[in-house]
């Protein structure tokens, strides 16, 4: 009974982690006061991508921290983004299910990439556990993240875009693909 105690105990602060963290995402902001002095103009939203729209211009630095430019790397070639954090237990339990559609693909079909709103650190230490063979590259999370120019504006997570050869927009899927999913989903 003594070996259930700290796994409880991580299962409820990771729920209590999770629950601040969509408290803090979804509370709605305060508007701001009739009166108050006009400040200088917002930045407009990020508007959401429509499929046909062209892969936003991305430069994210991988595990090593060397900048990679989405566009130009991946260029000629369908490109699905998954965004994922170690955290995710959605995203972690598709994982696999990417990493066998990654491995077969080959050098010709669609190359997976994982965009990790997370920590380099973090990154590395689940990916000893848990390795994939697909690049991987970071982003802070933020209102103006990669994943929100990639058409998540929930926010939430695994989101999922697919890219043709010519980089436009064809799909977006928010949430997990089951086994199996992913190969009929890119067809």
């Amino acid at each position: 009974m003594k070996w259930q105690r700290p796994a409880l105990l991580w299962t409820a602060v990771l729920a209590a982690g999770l629950g601040l963290w969509a408290g803090y995402r979804l509370a709605p902001t305060p508007a701001a006061p009739a009166a108050a002095p006009a400040a200088s103009p917002a930045a407009p939203a990020t508007p959401a991508l429509q499929v046909g729209d062209p892969l936003p211009a991305l430069t994210l630095p991988d595990l090593e921290g060397r900048p990679l430019d989405l566009r130009q790397r991946f260029a000629g070639r369908p490109l699905l983004i998954n965004v994922w954090a170690s955290w995710c237990a959605p995203c972690v339990e598709e994982m696999p299910e990417l990493a066998r559609f990654a491995h077969n693909q080959g050098s010709e079909g669609v190359q997976v990439l994982g965009l990790a709103l997370d920590t380099p650190e973090d990154v590395r230490r689940f990916l000893q556990q848990v390795p994939v063979d697909y690049p991987i590259v970071i982003e802070t999370p933020g209102p103006r993240d990669a994943s929100v120019q990639l058409g998540n504006t929930q926010g939430l997570l695994p989101y999922s875009v697919l890219f043709d050869a010519q980089g436009r927009l064809q799909k977006a899927k928010l949430g997990p693909f089951t086994h199996g999913e992913i190969d009929s989903w890119v067809k």
